[in-house]
């Protein structure tokens, strides 16, 4: 049934992001090899998105190109899975130089995803040796293999953001920002950077964030100290996290849970089970980028996710999953980026 559930939330993903496989056209632009196998931050295109290049985070859909911009904050970014391609010798993490595989991040969660933070910040999304698809659900695999492929993963995204710290931050204000395996390395992030009150770096780093967007993956409610879930659209020091499914379903693998996930409706900022209706939705962007939906799509807070109503658009009626994965960012994509303006205001008040 996992598998079942997967096979579907990827063809979601393809039908969201991309209706064929057109990266192997971009390949060229990733010839670069690393000396040790391993990403070296200093050398920006081991970053996925970074304010001093141009890549795919900087796009911005039509509709919106007239709105204001600035760069008062930054948003560090870790993009979701998107090594699930085979090969022969099936790596469980990923090569930091594969040419298909960065071309394939950059073109659909750093156009479709990052972007949706460019109004009023400096994108940065580290690339790093994120784990094959295979380790969330294949069972061959044992727990303690698992932990050790995360690990490798997470220890890139740790270097990337002290190398960021240290290098690119110079005191600016914070927004952390991820999806999926991302968000699952955002929890870790957050723990250790963030969370807690004795120390004083923490302490400091803590002053510096806005709001940290942890979605397609849970926050347990149990996982931070001090970290809180926002209340509100313009609390900021603070989380915001959902995962996005059809109304009345709960995946098999995911009843174990009994409802013990934080979950924030996109559409209020709240963790209200109160119902949002779609009028509230200021836009959705799916598989056309430069093309804006509104009100595609309510939401309400039930059993520890956000169900909303089968989303509307043109062809949505072929459209038959109930796992709204891939969607978590796309279909609130203008609502988060109104929001990052909402925080980032109070947040200069303060």
């Amino acid at each position: 049934m996992y598998k079942f559930n997967f096979f579907l939330s990827l063809l979601s993903a393809l039908f969201l992001l991309s209706c064929s496989d057109k990266y192997m056209a971009y390949t060229s632009q990733y010839s670069f090899k690393s000396e040790a196998g391993r990403p070296d931050y200093r050398d920006l295109n081991y970053w996925a998105a970074h304010p001093w290049k141009k890549d795919p985070s900087d796009s911005i859909p039509d509709r919106l190109k007239e709105e204001s911009r600035d760069s008062v904050a930054d948003v560090f970014f870790l993009h979701p899975t998107s090594y699930t391609q085979r090969s022969s010798s099936h790596k469980m993490n990923a090569d930091a130089d594969d040419s298909y595989l960065n071309a394939k991040t950059d073109y659909s969660s750093i156009l479709y995803q990052a972007s949706a933070f460019n109004q009023h910040a400096r994108v940065f999304s580290p690339r790093y040796r994120q784990a094959h698809i295979d380790v969330f659900f294949n069972k061959a695999i044992k727990a303690e293999e698992a932990d050790s492929i995360f690990e490798i993963a997470y220890s890139d995204i740790k270097e990337a953001f002290e190398y960021y710290l240290s290098h690119w931050n110079k005191g600016r204000p914070i927004i952390i920002a991820a999806h999926s395996q991302g968000a699952k390395m955002a929890n870790r992030l957050l723990k250790e950077f963030f969370d807690g009150s004795t120390d004083t770096v923490q302490k400091t780093y803590k002053s510096k964030l806005v709001v940290a967007y942890v979605l397609g993956w849970p926050v347990p409610k149990q996982y931070f100290t001090t970290l809180k879930m926002c209340m509100d659209s313009v609390q900021t020091g603070c989380i915001c996290s959902w995962r996005t499914f059809r109304k009345n379903y709960i995946p098999p693998y995911l009843k174990t849970e009994k409802g013990n996930s934080f979950v924030t409706n996109p559409l209020t900022w709240t963790t209200s089970p109160e119902y949002a209706n779609n009028q509230l939705n200021s836009g959705s962007v799916l598989y056309k980028f430069n093309k804006l939906y509104k009100h595609a799509t309510d939401a309400q807070i039930n059993h520890g996710l956000l169900w909303i109503k089968k989303p509307k658009f043109p062809w949505s009626f072929l459209y038959f999953t109930k796992n709204y994965h891939a969607g978590d960012i796309n279909l609130f994509y203008v609502n988060i980026r109104e929001n990052v303006q909402q925080r980032l205001g109070h947040f200069e008040k303060q």
